[in-house]
């Protein structure tokens, strides 16, 4: 007899693993990558495992309470460097790719990170935040300075929600020698530098930085070739856009590079392939033609974000390159020539969010996600294109569940534009039965859902909602167009696409009961929560989290706010606040009556917990709306994706009550 399969719960997400950072051997026969979990102690451990590609025999380099990540391979072949926090703060670590100790190799005070080897074997760039007084030098744990009673901002730059508190801070660039640990900066100033790539012969690095005259106003990012022996650094971009992640062709003759080439759109241009040619000193867009985000802009709940990104990764014969691109839903591997033929070569309804390359050995390594699946190793061959699935990390967890039906939709917004969706149906759907729909909403807004795992999605399923969620215009994946459309006109057609969604479902899904929608988001998405309850009582509950409702004082007390509202809202508190008012939902706040839950995080800088309590205190104030406020202590703007196990888990329940209340609990009375 079969058991009785069952829905996910918010619970299971102490179970879930997920795969990241592939990385190939040099010879081609092993993929090292990173396995992340959540401990009996409900705090997150990353592991290395070392994967056979013959034998497909898994092996643990790294065990234990520790978070290792970032592995990388020695260029012969016989030793791993790694990221690990097993000394107190991240250090660079070194493991025998057979097994055995790892060895420390860097103690930096301030932690370490992106450790990248020479093409000899012989050194290690990385990069770490250093304040004007630290030097690489410094040694994690020594004694702590007196408790200062004063601090001094200088700098509009002065938080992250990354990082916190940076103040002076800045990142720089160091090189270590692997045999002894020497060290020697690179980098220096009151700029931000990350690390790129060595050129084939060790004798440049290709970095990122913006070393604008005033870093704060001025936010282009530059692609740097930095002598290793020291010396004059040349500057290969022209300070018009941001660029990142340079790769150097196999002749070291030319540079990838992914960016955008644009003063105006910092968060909403679309990504795009540049090469640069050392010989003539020319910079060229191959994929100008092409209207498709690269990179992964895929937005889920379970893999934080961040995962390195390989950037464009050349062919051994230097005429093309392989890279992610995001594309209606979906994102895969391309390829595209120097003369600007893209062809995309891993394709399907899923999300590839990382890759690793052997081109002599016919390999290519995925991780991949889908909605069934929260992300595992993919081996493709690279000449037949032919896929076998590594590992299957979920698969004792999983067996037990049963998962929703997923249907894509398309459909129209109000004016004619081509929209494009999901509607996942309710666990255990009957048909002839109505169900409760939950509009979600993405954050952003420059993101995109797409086919991937998502545990809230499947947890409101569970609980027996249908879940709609789409893409509306200001999403990444279909076109530029189409992402900027919402720039300085938020509220507006993104407002009425959102609403066409429903209405489109409601009409086409005999399943879904009208009179019991609910609606959440978070970050962008809570900030259009805010908005459509302020603007129609269509939905009966409604939950909003880490939101925006007034866009005047996100303006000052985001980390991002004051560049953010420029390009975003197209205008700021001095040259038009009732342009910032009108886009504000706190503007709304006496029409809401629909019941609403609020839920932060205290240490949020992204979007400051000062915008719940505003939204908060004047839900209170007209009294016509059911409203509570949940505040999580410590938790950034990553609460629900990255943020402590135990309060994510209290979020999804937080969330699943709510909607209860309002959306399941009439109808369990009249049963």
């Amino acid at each position: 007899m079969t058991a009785t399969k069952r829905g996910i719960r918010a619970e299971d997400l102490y179970q879930i693993r997920y795969t990241s950072d592939p990385q190939l051997s040099p010879d081609g026969k092993s993929v090292a990558f990173v396995e992340t979990m959540i401990d009996e102690e409900r705090q997150y451990r990353n592991h290395l495992v070392l994967q056979s590609l013959d034998s497909k025999d898994l092996t643990s380099l790294t065990v234990g309470a520790v978070r290792d990540t970032f592995p990388r391979w020695s260029p012969d072949g016989t030793t791993i460097s790694f990221v690990s926090n097993r000394s107190g703060t991240p250090q660079i670590w070194l493991i025998d790719a057979k097994g055995g100790e790892a060895r420390q190799l860097t103690r930096c005070k301030t932690g370490v990170s992106n450790p990248i080897w020479s093409p000899d074997g012989k050194h290690i760039v990385f990069s770490s935040m250093l304040s004007p007084e630290d030097s690489f030098s410094d040694v994690e744990g020594e004694s702590k300075k007196e408790v200062q009673k004063v601090i001094v901002v200088n700098r509009m730059k002065y938080k992250s929600d990354d990082h916190g508190y940076i103040y002076d801070k800045s990142k720089q660039i160091a090189i270590v020698n692997v045999e002894n640990g020497e060290m020697r900066a690179i980098s220096e100033g009151p700029y931000n530098h990350t690390v790129g790539a060595w050129s084939p012969d060790g004798e440049w690095l290709a970095i990122t930085a913006n070393r604008a005259e005033n870093p704060d106003k001025q936010h282009s990012i530059d692609v740097y070739l930095v002598p290793f022996s020291g010396g004059e650094w040349k500057k290969v971009t022209k300070s018009k856009g941001t660029f990142f992640f340079p790769t150097w062709s196999p002749d070291g003759k030319k540079l990838a590079f992914i960016g955008s080439e644009s003063n105006t759109h910092l968060h909403a241009a679309q990504k795009r392939v540049w090469v640069y040619n050392l010989e003539n000193d020319e910079q060229t867009c191959i994929t100008a033609e092409w209207d498709v985000q690269v990179g992964d802009s895929t937005i889920g709940d379970v893999r934080s974000p961040g995962h390195p990104n390989p950037g464009a990764v050349w062919t051994e014969d230097g005429k093309g390159m392989y890279f992610i691109a995001s594309e209606r839903g979906n994102s895969g591997i391309y390829h595209a020539t120097l003369d600007g033929q893209i062809t995309q070569f891993v394709g399907g309804s899923r999300n590839v969010y990382g890759f690793s390359l052997h081109e002599k050995a016919q390999k290519l390594i995925l991780v991949v996600s889908d909605t069934a699946s929260p992300g595992d190793l993919v081996e493709v061959n690279l000449d037949t294109k032919e896929e076998q699935r590594l590992t299957d990390v979920n698969h004792d967890l999983f067996a037990e569940l049963e998962l929703p039906a997923v249907e894509e939709i398309e459909f129209e917004a109000e004016d004619g534009w081509k929209l494009h969706g999901w509607l996942m149906k309710p666990v255990g759907y009957q048909q002839g039965q109505k169900y409760p729909m939950v509009l979600q909403i993405h954050g952003g807004p420059h993101s995109m859902y797409g086919n991937t795992y998502f545990h809230e999605f499947q947890v409101l399923a569970a609980k027996g909602y249908a879940v709609l969620y789409t893409n509306p215009r200001g999403s990444f994946g279909y076109g530029e167009r189409f992402v900027q459309a919402c720039c300085g006109d938020y509220g507006g057609n993104d407002y009425l696409d959102l609403m066409s969604a429903v209405k489109y479902a409601c009409n086409h899904f005999d399943f879904v009961d009208e009179t019991r929608l609910g609606v959440t988001g978070g970050s962008y998405g809570g900030l259009m929560t805010n908005w459509i309850v302020g603007q129609s009582n269509q939905f009966k509950a409604a939950v909003t989290d880490r939101s925006i409702c007034n866009w005047l004082s996100f303006y000052g007390v985001s980390d991002i706010g004051y560049y953010f509202t420029a390009e975003e809202i197209m205008a700021n508190p001095f040259n038009n606040p009732e342009k910032m008012w009108h886009h504000s939902p706190l503007r709304l706040a006496a029409n809401i009556e629909t019941p609403l839950l609020i839920m932060h995080g205290e240490q949020d800088h992204r979007c400051p917990i000062e915008q719940a309590e505003q939204l908060y205190i004047a839900l209170r104030y007209h009294d016509k709306a059911p409203v509570s406020f949940i505040r999580f202590p410590g938790a950034s703007h990553e609460l629900s994706r990255s943020g402590d196990p135990q309060q994510r888990v209290l979020r999804l329940e937080y969330t699943a009550d709510w909607f209860e209340s309002y959306l399941l609990t009439a109808e369990k009375a009249s049963v």
